[in-house]
């Protein structure tokens, strides 16, 4: 139980913690190997993140969500949805299905859904299990601070274990003096270069924030065109179809269909068949980690 007694949900976004704790490790030249030579290094890294939010935020309930593939709905939107991003390192590959089936081990439900992301997975999940208990969102994305609200918080790793910043709306106001749904108004005026849509052409983070602060929205924006510099009006005019995509971009979708019941998701784990998992990646110091003992 969390700290006032109640049920909460971990929702981990598994994509940004492996990537993560891919490049951590890469960075020195170094990469973790089993005896047979298989690639471990961001499996065994997402597991000490993950053990040490789990221990920070003692969550009743656990899910971990997964993209399935670049194609979505928003690369059929924009073809050039995430077209800069270049391919997993070959090292990474094959340890995307080493690390759900450590999940399993752990008995939590590996959630994804054809067409969408990870995010949306989420989303909907946090809007879905948020009516009954406490949702926390472990995250490295910042576009996921579409989805606080009074019953969700969203948990952004910052670098180093165990070094996090939670957003609530009181926090995200106080931050940034923006709201969660004014997050995607941000993005559709600005883009995003690590996603690949441009938003308004000519407009950066700085403009854009000042404007969706002084009329609240895209809509409020739009509505007082007449009271914009001659600059900001013709860029967002001459922008107009581009800044409405690129809001639908940025929006993360809240009703996927995912099943993903809440006792699915409990943490209970199984300490004989954790431990014999990592034992089989040799990785007994995880074992230690969690206060598991290794099978006899």
């Amino acid at each position: 139980m969390n700290q006032n007694g109640k049920e909460s949900i971990l929702l981990v976004d598994g994509m940004a913690l492996m990537f993560r704790a891919f490049y951590a490790s890469a960075a020195t030249g170094y990469i973790r190997r089993t005896k047979a030579g298989l690639p471990t290094n961001a499996v065994y890294g997402f597991m000490r993140y993950f053990w040490d939010a789990v221990q920070k935020f003692a969550p009743t309930h656990i899910a971990c969500c997964w993209d399935l593939g670049s194609k979505t709905f928003r690369t059929e939107q924009f073809a050039a949805y995430k077209g800069n991003r270049s391919e997993a390192p070959d090292e990474l590959i094959p340890q995307f299905s080493v690390i759900r089936d450590v999940m399993e081990s752990l008995g939590i439900p590996n959630v994804s859904c054809p067409g969408y992301e990870a995010d949306d997975c989420i989303g909907t999940l946090a809007a879905k299990f948020s009516e009954d208990m406490q949702v926390y969102i472990l995250t490295g994305d910042h576009d996921m601070l579409q989805l606080v609200s009074e019953r969700t918080s969203v948990i952004i790793m910052k670098k180093g274990h165990g070094n996090y910043m939670v957003y609530t709306p009181e926090s995200l106001m106080e931050e940034k003096q923006l709201t969660p749904r004014q997050i995607i108004d941000l993005k559709g005026l600005m883009g995003d270069t690590s996603d690949n849509y441009p938003g308004v052409r000519g407009i950066g983070e700085k403009t854009a924030l000042k404007l969706v602060q002084e009329y609240g929205s895209v809509e409020g924006i739009l509505g007082n065109l007449d009271s914009l510099s001659k600059s900001v009006r013709g860029k967002i005019e001459a922008d107009l179809d581009m800044l409405h995509l690129s809001r639908q971009l940025a929006e993360i979708r809240c009703d996927v269909d995912v099943v993903c019941i809440p006792d699915s998701c409990r943490l209970e784990l199984n300490a004989a068949a954790v431990a014999s998992k990592f034992e089989e990646l040799e990785m007994a110091s995880i074992s230690s980690l969690m206060g598991l003992a290794a099978t006899p």
